[in-house]
């Protein structure tokens, strides 16, 4: 297989459903290995965001990737259709925080994506199989998973509604399945939320010519497009939200009342398995860049590299670290002085990349200033690091860097740093 990208640009516009603004969305050919990434064209600078589990934030009704006035929201639908067209490596531009809901399904989508013909790139395919079955629940939504040669999905739901009820479904995704049987299911919702939804910001650009819309015996202003519709659009968000693994994810999917945030958690729970080959720098270039060993070693993966500008790093904190012997027993809780130790280190693999000879060189950090401590970091968490390089004069170098866990701030701090000979 090759990698698969689009010809040319295309372009779809409308309101978002939940944030309710104006916005044009293009999908634009990327160089093979880029993967599929969000870029906010009405920000200039702002670095783009991959369509992985690690830039995800849990967040009502609906899937989120980044934080804060660049965040992304609503991604579901577009990426739904990504998946179903088999591409690798895209660049999707947005003029506004949120793709356009267009009819409610991933229909539009779909269909841009075919008008703008999918070409091949070289390069293999990012393809994530499973090696055993992974079983998750998280709340009502339960999920199995099993290996499989494509991906397919076993989807129930259950809804207290004449028309809903319980609803079954089985879907191969392929391109002629996904457009036949998925596209275009629409999302839907019920009269009775309306209010408290709009009062928490949500569903502001909703109407009943983008949504279906349930009152208490059938649907509003509008016709089903099969009976079970409700279904069917539950997997296609399921897809959608399967597609933050970051490539071809094969697996036979059985999911009882997924959710956004139950399939996003899913995926950071199997992500442990499957990112190693997604990493920008795994653990043996770590060791490269770094001096560090064993205990103190405190970066797992190197998730995008900006030279010269931003780098976003991993550490997957496990009741095994050996500080937690010591720290708080019983309460474990990472050091903080370690989460600051473990941040300077993510940013001293971009510093070491922007020096010649760096295998004689070895980073010290000079100061540190502006450190805060939002919350506590425990077993079981997941630290991403973005680091900014905001000054470099010589071998000097001023940083800005910010912990979060589940896309919450966690801890951040100005630093500086200085390259020396060993």
């Amino acid at each position: 297989m090759s990698r698969k990208t689009v010809a040319r640009r295309v372009e779809l516009s409308g309101v978002g459903l939940h944030m309710g603004f104006a916005c044009k969305l293009g999908f634009e050919p990327a160089s093979a290995g880029m993967g599929v990434r969000f870029r906010r064209s009405d920000r200039p600078g702002s670095a783009d965001i991959p369509a992985r589990v690690e830039r995800a934030v849990l967040a009502e009704r609906r899937t989120q990737l980044g934080e804060g006035a660049e965040a992304i929201h609503t991604v579901e639908h577009v990426l739904a259709a990504v998946v179903a067209r088999e591409i690798d490596d895209v660049v999707i531009t947005m003029d506004g925080p949120e793709p356009p809901i267009m009819d409610g399904s991933a229909g539009p989508f779909f269909d841009a994506l075919g008008d703008a013909k999918i070409v091949d790139r070289p390069g293999k395919p990012d393809v994530f199989v499973l090696r055993e079955a992974v079983h998750f629940t998280d709340g009502d939504s339960e999920y199995t998973l099993e290996p499989a040669g494509v991906l397919e999905l076993d989807i129930e739901i259950d809804f207290p509604h004449p028309l809903i009820g319980v609803q079954h479904g089985h879907y191969r995704v392929t391109p002629d399945e996904f457009a036949r049987e998925l596209a275009g299911a629409r999302t839907f919702g019920f009269v009775h939320e309306v209010e408290a939804l709009r009062a928490k910001g949500l569903i502001r650009g909703a109407t009943t010519a983008n949504a279906v819309v349930l009152d208490e015996r059938d649907v509003v202003e509008t016709t089903l497009r099969w009976p079970d519709e409700f279904v069917r659009h539950k997997a296609m968000d399921c897809i959608g939200d399967l597609a933050l693994a970051g490539g071809r994810l094969l697996a036979h999917v059985r999911a009882v009342r997924p959710s956004h945030r139950g399939t996003v958690l899913l995926v950071r729970e199997i992500a442990r398995v499957l990112t190693p080959e997604r990493s920008v720098l795994g653990i043996e270039d770590i060791m490269k860049a770094l001096p560090h060993r064993y205990p103190f070693l405190l970066v797992d993966r190197i998730l995008e590299i900006e030279p010269k500008k931003r780098i976003v790093g991993l550490k997957n904190v496990t009741i095994n670290e050996p500080f937690f012997q010591g720290h708080f027993p019983g309460h474990p809780i990472m050091p903080g002085v370690l989460i600051i130790e473990a941040m300077a280190q993510v940013g001293g693999v971009l510093l070491m990349g922007e020096v010649e000879g760096s295998e004689s060189k070895v980073v010290y950090f000079m100061s540190l200033d502006n450190v805060k401590f939002r919350r506590p970091v425990k077993p079981g968490d997941q630290l991403i690091f973005e680091i900014e390089m905001t000054q470099m004069r010589g071998m000097v170098v001023k940083m800005r860097g910010i912990a979060k866990v589940d896309g919450e701030v966690v801890c951040e701090a100005d630093m500086a740093a200085m390259v020396r000979d060993k």
